[in-house]
């Protein structure tokens, strides 16, 4: 039996990139997916609802089950309309993957309020969104739950100029994935990120030196890691960012450094610029 059998998921973005491999792949382990993409382009502007469509019709020549959704993510309304679509078309949802993203690189001093507001609703409320509304769901039907939201290196260990709603949107997906992995718990809800690294229209000018192997960079080759994080294989699982890179996987976690205590009572102003070094574990 395919790992997805009688399964339902959701992918947002799904038309292109990442988000159609993910929901061939899903589909392909047996799972029927709502592929949900407004059809925008890199930058959010315009709309083809075909963007969508086209991949659903891939699946179900392949023999699987699809529908499409074009409702643009980033609004309470769009994420109870798409887990909506999954309830309607297939009665249950079992999986969320949360991908849909737009890309305004702007340096920070010129970063407009309305850009600033577009990238966090779509990728930041969008994920909110989503995942609110399927968590609903899951709860409701009593039967656990996957959702797996998509983060950035730009959000861990790496600044890029020009990435500051980027980066800040995809910092809260992290907090937010934590929590609800907390909440969800004691539901069988889990809730995990990625970061992955692909050749995709939003990395295409980032990744123009590369000189990976090509297929190391192709969408398909993160495929597994979101099935396996959709699956009931993956229940022990949750509240965990892993970053996919180079066809490598890592897990990506905070750490707080030891603690230091003041030689008197309290901190002093002249006792932290003479013991600075020591606070940021540049040694002696």
């Amino acid at each position: 039996m395919r790992a997805l059998a009688g399964r339902v998921a959701i992918v947002t973005g799904g038309g292109r990139g990442l988000g159609r491999a993910y929901a061939l792949a899903l589909a392909a382990a047996g799972a029927r997916i709502v592929v949900n993409d407004v059809g925008s382009d890199v930058r959010g502007a315009g709309a083809d609802p075909d963007v969508g469509r086209a991949v659903v019709d891939e699946i179900r020549a392949a023999g699987g089950a699809a529908v499409a959704s074009a409702d643009p993510v980033g609004t309470v309304a769009a994420g109870e309309a798409i887990v909506g679509a999954a309830l309607a078309a297939f009665g249950r949802l079992d999986a969320l993957v949360n991908n849909a993203g737009i890309s305004l690189a702007r340096p920070f001093a010129e970063l407009s309020a309305a850009d600033w507001d577009r990238v966090i609703r779509v990728h930041l409320t969008g994920t909110f969104a989503c995942a609110r509304a399927a968590f609903v769901a899951m709860r409701a039907a009593g039967r656990g739950g996957r959702i797996i939201n998509t983060t950035s290196g730009a959000a861990l260990d790496a600044a890029y100029p020009g990435s500051a709603a980027y980066a800040a949107a995809k910092g809260g997906i992290v907090s937010l994935t934590r929590v609800i992995a907390a909440e969800g718990a004691p539901h069988r809800i889990t809730c995990n990120a990625i970061a992955p690294l692909a050749r995709t229209r939003m990395s295409e000018a980032f990744l123009a030196g590369a000189e990976d192997a090509p297929d190391v960079l192709e969408p398909a080759a993160v495929a597994p890691l979101v099935v396996y994080l959709a699956s009931e294989a993956s229940a022990g699982v949750s509240g965990e960012t892993f970053r996919f890179r180079h066809g490598r996987l890592a897990l990506a976690r905070s750490a707080t450094g030891a603690e230091v205590a003041p030689v008197g009572a309290r901190w002093t102003v002249e006792e932290l610029a003479a013991r600075i070094d020591e606070l940021l574990g540049r040694g002696a």
